[in-house]
């Protein structure tokens, strides 16, 4: 009788407005914002339709910004209170948003060693800033040599190798390289820059962009596009993937976003990129980019949204956005799956990784970006010696640094 009496009382109080729905016949909806396409995109919703079935308390639901306007909406409207729970972005911007506030909540306080250890090292380091960890690792991309197996059937392993096979291999009449790349491009030629010890910044974020090391990866850069010739002039990425499916191009360095641009006609591998004999054996050691999973500053829902980002690193899900989503997931275990261990193509790039170099995540980066363009271009159209471009771009990301520290 007693507990009938409560139950009428109860039903009364939910009429009244006065008594709230239990919070387990509410679930707490998560947005997500990312910016995939194609076999990523719906390697991800398989994924989170997957958390969404198991867990019933929490929704899931997925967001796909165009990539354009991904990082200017982020900064725009998440410190407001109008973005996302949780958004998925690459580590360059990460310092940032940190700066400006109210964006990227530190998630330390979530964290043991479990999830900790989930990780390649390397990756964890990406999420981290000033000592503190801002999100979850969820996969990287990182450029490696990517070759013509008819043209070249064992890959080069030094850059010695790599320079004799490239000039067998070259003919400019006719229109052939035994390489191709976007040598002036300083995100691809942060590989030589890293591999002689070289880049972007010293303690404190002092910037080192005429250092010793950068210039002698510049002359390194510079003697195989003009004194062995084993590469073609002003090469676009429209040039490049060109060259590479009609045969011309032996062997490009790239990353997998190239993949998807190369002809099945073409039968291809993957290999690490080749160690350096100018710098005494070092492996050329390209940036890597990160894409973590990040929770908002302003988000209601931070626990659950954790929740959510530990389920799509763990190594489950990591096996499907590997093996369908076509990522390499920043998650170590999955690599002793059979069927991941199996692939060249992930193989190869997590062999890679091995030796690369996270990008930069401090907002002074932003900054190096002009200068470095213009150093480059001026090297290439012979402008400028390397060490004389170099110095100009030290001295302008020098001022801009100092003017952002006294913001």
């Amino acid at each position: 009788m007693k507990n009938l009496r409560l139950m009428i009382a109860a039903m009364a109080l939910c009429t009244l407005g006065l008594l709230s729905t239990p919070a387990s016949a509410q679930p707490k909806e998560i947005v997500l914002w990312h910016g995939y396409r194609a076999e990523e995109k719906a390697a991800l919703e398989k994924v989170l339709k997957q958390f969404n079935d198991a867990n019933k308390g929490i929704v899931v639901k997925p967001l796909a910004v165009p990539y354009d306007a991904y990082a200017d909406k982020i900064s725009a409207t998440v410190p407001r209170g109008k973005g996302p729970d949780l958004f998925i972005f690459a580590q360059d911007r990460l310092g940032g948003w940190i700066e400006a506030g109210n964006t990227v909540e530190p998630i330390d306080f979530y964290l043991d060693d479990a999830v900790r250890k989930r990780f390649i090292p390397t990756t964890m380091e990406a999420m981290t800033y000033r000592g503190t960890v801002y999100g979850l690792p969820l996969n990287y991309k990182v450029v490696t040599l990517i070759y013509n197996k008819k043209l070249v059937p064992v890959p080069p392993k030094t850059s010695g190798e790599l320079v004799t096979m490239a000039k067998k291999l070259t003919d400019k009449k006719a229109g052939r390289f035994g390489l191709a790349y976007s040598y002036g491009d300083f995100y691809y030629h942060s590989a030589l820059m890293n591999g002689f010890g070289g880049g972007v910044f010293g303690p404190g974020t002092t910037p080192t962009l005429n250092s010793p090391q950068n210039v002698k990866s510049v002359e390194l850069m510079m003697k195989w596009a003009e004194k062995d010739g084993i590469l073609p002039a002003e090469p676009s990425s429209a040039l490049i993937t060109s060259l590479f499916n009609d045969g011309k191009a032996a062997m490009v360095f790239s990353g997998p976003w190239f993949l998807g641009e190369i002809a099945k006609s073409v039968d291809y591998g993957l290999a690490p990129l080749p160690t350096l004999d100018e710098a005494g054996g070092k492996p050329m050691r390209p940036w890597m980019t990160v894409e973590g999973i990040y929770i908002s500053a302003p988000s209601q829902n931070k626990d659950a949204a954790f929740e959510v980002a530990k389920f799509l690193t763990d190594s489950a899900a990591a096996k499907v956005l590997a093996l369908e989503g076509r990522q390499s997931p920043a998650n170590q275990s999955v690599y002793s799956d059979p069927k991941i261990a199996g692939d060249a193509q992930l193989k190869a790039f997590r062999d890679q990784v091995e030796v690369a170099v996270p990008m930069p995540n401090v907002p002074e980066m932003t900054m190096v970006w002009s200068p470095a363009t213009s150093a480059m271009n001026g090297i290439l159209k012979k402008a400028s010696t390397p060490k004389a471009a170099l110095d100009v771009a030290q001295k302008a990301v020098a001022k801009d640094v100092a003017g952002l520290r006294k913001k």
